[in-house]
């Protein structure tokens, strides 16, 4: 037979229409559009053009038949075969061929390959983040919800303090300091009676201050610039972000869906123990010096308290004194930090608050202490153990401290109930 595929060779096969169960003997060539199909010669030449035809299985050098369909008749097939018409078919439609099928097999998975390259590309490049993305999509709604639990998860082990004036002068504080941010909602903060000095942010526009960072700062302008900085971390949901990316991608997606149960549970430990990088606390830092500023407060004492807590932990040779300086773990400290907030230019300022709100914001706890002494004398039943919050376990005050389940650690106070995967040290100033 003649190689030349326009040579009008005529090649043997059988032909089905595909609605009947009859099968025909055809001669078949290779035309110049298409493949050429007839019953014999003196009949109609049916012509399936060469861009619609697939095969069964791929056409190679080796192929000894050849099972063709058209998109132009569906449920009709053609069998031929001669291997020398499926090779030389294989010459005239490349796509047939098995170097062909397996390029576009390969093309999605190439294309996924890219794409992925190029998210990752992009996500370097713009310095994105998936847990911060994901934080964004949460609903205002949620990310209250979440705060909220995560304070109601802290106030069992540490009671929220709530001295009627100390509230008010806070009250006074956040009423400048969110003015300032410019947020459509405003923030919310709770002081907690904890010997921890530490503040730190919550989802949906929540902070936590505690008792011992209240007593540590010599001025309102110092709890101011403590405040704003978390105000800061707040802004670029920072908390939201932590949270996402300590619980797990899965858990995000549930977080994001409103979801309850383990995911929300001992959230205020994991919030409480969320270290922030440098580039988050230079965000944070910006938005305080932002928020002081507009507040008409002066940045001053907000680089001055930093530096003296940092002097006092350092002074301090008690380990059990200096785990209590927790804020420089979760807000890790360095020089050009603290260089950035002194070389603040200076500008007319007031204090945050006066000489009396300033006291009764520090005095904020004094009424949960005059409670606990005036039960110790008149009423016993004030002296039995607060529940413990929801997910801990309770033990007698004089009882041996239990190591923790996960890690062995002994010093531990109490551990998630429900999981026991994670410890949190409760330590005192």
């Amino acid at each position: 037979m003649a190689s030349d595929i326009h040579s009008g060779t005529i090649y043997y096969g059988r032909f089905s229409d595909g609605k009947t169960a009859a099968a025909f003997d055809v001669d078949i060539r290779l035309g110049e559009t298409g493949v050429e199909i007839s019953r014999n010669s003196d009949d109609a030449v049916t012509v399936w053009p060469y861009e619609t035809l697939a095969t069964s299985e791929p056409l190679t050098q080796y192929s000894i038949d050849a099972l063709l369909t058209s998109t132009t008749m569906p449920g009709a097939s053609l069998f031929a075969s001669e291997g020398v018409f499926a090779r030389r078919l294989a010459d005239r439609v490349p796509k047939l061929t098995a170097k062909a099928q397996r390029w576009s097999s390969a093309r999605p998975w190439i294309g996924a390959t890219v794409a992925v390259a190029a998210l990752i590309a992009a996500i370097n490049w713009f310095d994105l983040s998936p847990s911060h993305a994901i934080a964004t999509w949460l609903p205002d709604k949620t990310r209250t919800a979440i705060g909220e639990e995560a304070i109601r998860s802290m106030a069992g082990e540490y009671r929220a303090c709530n001295d009627t004036k100390g509230k008010a002068a806070l009250a006074s504080l956040m009423s400048k300091l969110s003015k300032a941010a410019g947020t459509e909602r405003p923030f919310k903060v709770t002081v907690v009676d904890w010997d921890l000095v530490n503040a730190f942010a919550v989802p949906g526009e929540q902070i936590i201050v505690t008792r011992a960072i209240l007593a540590r700062a010599d001025s309102a302008d110092e709890i101011a610039g403590v405040i704003a900085h978390e105000m800061g971390h707040g802004l670029e949901m920072h908390p939201e972000t932590g949270l996402v990316r300590a619980v797990g991608l899965s858990a995000g997606i549930q977080l994001m869906m409103g979801g309850q149960g383990g995911t929300l549970a001992n959230l205020g430990i994991v919030l409480a123990q969320l270290s922030y990088s440098r580039d988050a606390e230079r965000e944070a830092d910006g938005h305080a010096l932002s928020i002081l500023k507009t507040s008409e407060i002066a940045p001053k004492g907000f680089g001055a308290f930093f530096k003296r807590m940092k002097s006092q932990e350092n002074d301090s040779n008690d380990e059990d004194s200096k785990s209590a300086f927790d804020m420089f773990r979760t807000h890790p400290q360095t020089a050009e930090r603290i260089d950035r907030i002194d070389q603040q230019p200076p500008y007319a300022a007031k204090p945050a608050l006066l000489d009396g709100e300033w006291l009764a914001l520090k005095g904020i706890c004094k009424s949960l202490a005059e409670g606990s002494a005036k039960g110790s004398v008149t009423d016993k039943s004030k002296d039995k153990p607060r529940d413990p919050a929801p997910g801990f376990e309770q033990r007698a005050p004089d009882a041996p401290k239990p190591p923790c389940p996960a890690c062995g650690s002994e010093k531990f106070n109490s551990h998630p109930a429900q999981t026991g995967a994670r410890c949190f040290n409760q330590r005192s100033a």
